[in-house]
């Protein structure tokens, strides 16, 4: 019974420190996903703003 308690709590532990690892790891695509968005709006309102702005 001893070791069954020992072999859950490792296990317990195993599961949630991995959990911590994943959400760090959605944690930082989520943080390059936002900034690649705005950089693109930025790149598409930067050449929408050349190309409008060579015709005056």
């Amino acid at each position: 019974m001893r070791l069954f308690i020992l072999s859950l709590v490792c296990f317990l532990a195993f599961c949630l420190g991995s959990c911590s690892v994943v959400e760090g790891i959605f944690k930082a695509g989520m943080v390059w996903g936002i900034l690649l968005v705005v950089g693109f709006i930025a790149l598409i309102i930067f050449i929408i703003a050349k190309v409008s702005g060579g015709r005056k």
